[in-house]
């Protein structure tokens, strides 16, 4: 069933191309506002054998929504302002029957090129989840903030802390099994969407893996770091998260584990 909320459904890229890794059915997810520029350039790098690509337009006033539909990408609308929401609105159009959600930010930061060395480890069994790291990846001179780089690495040492699972970095650009994704039952609405997603992986002990991923200054100006609000708001945000599901873990009674007893 088509979500309420698509327009101008592009449905030619709905049926998957020869190439993907594993076979897989792909759809591609891109939260985007104010856009316009950048979104020709990655909505060109994305591979042809991908299925769908939906992007979530979240109250953009520099026609985004019209500059991805004439580059072949459906679109769907979420006015209410937050990374996650427009995450989560676009999964809701997404096909049935996908195998494989790859997300990715749409001011071509990212390298969308590289979305194969993000899906190979799903197909290859060795993984559910593969998150791109820019920190073990090359980047750009400037791509990331210093605050972005702290924050990062302040997030990963208390998951690490917390829940035993390694990661160098929330990038955004990642690829998850489509079931995986489901039992993972996202929620979040704005800035905590990278680092729910990635401590409900440690929780239910999802096999996750991390791919060097290059990594550029975006086009435009960014929402989060390049605003004293946003980089106040995001830092908060992830903390609160790690915190909530720290005191939830914390709060869950654990069963009982039967030990031998030595004699």
């Amino acid at each position: 069933m088509t979500h309420p909320a698509l327009q101008s459904p592009n449905r030619a890229r709905w049926n998957a191309h020869p190439g993907a890794p594993g076979g897989f059915k792909v759809g591609v997810v891109i939260p985007a506002l104010n856009e316009a520029r950048a979104l020709p350039l990655v909505l060109d790098a994305i591979p042809t054998w991908v299925a769908c690509i939906i992007v979530a337009d979240n109250g953009s006033t520099d026609g985004t929504a019209n500059v991805a539909r004439a580059n072949g990408a459906d679109v769907v609308t979420e006015p209410v302002r937050g990374y996650g929401r427009a995450c989560l609105t676009a999964i809701r159009a997404l096909p049935a029957d996908l195998d494989v959600v790859v997300f990715i930010d749409g001011d071509a930061s990212d390298a969308p090129e590289e979305m194969a060395a993000l899906v190979q480890p799903l197909a290859d069994g060795r993984a559910d989840f593969a998150i791109g790291s820019r920190v073990l990846g090359e980047r750009e001179r400037g791509s990331l903030t210093p605050q972005q780089i702290f924050g990062n690495g302040l997030a990963c040492f208390l998951i690490r802390l917390i829940w035993g699972e390694r990661f160098t970095d929330l990038g955004p650009f990642r690829a998850i099994r489509a079931v995986t994704l489901r039992n993972l039952a996202m929620a979040d609405q704005d800035y905590g969407w990278t680092v729910e997603m990635q401590i409900k992986a440690a929780q239910q002990g999802v096999a996750c893996i991390e791919v060097p991923v290059s990594y550029k200054r975006r086009i435009g100006v960014s929402k989060v770091s390049g605003t004293v609000r946003g980089v106040i708001g995001a830092g908060t945000k992830i903390l609160y998260v790690i915190g909530r599901e720290a005191l939830r873990e914390f709060q869950t009674p654990k069963p009982a584990i039967a030990r031998n007893k030595i004699t």
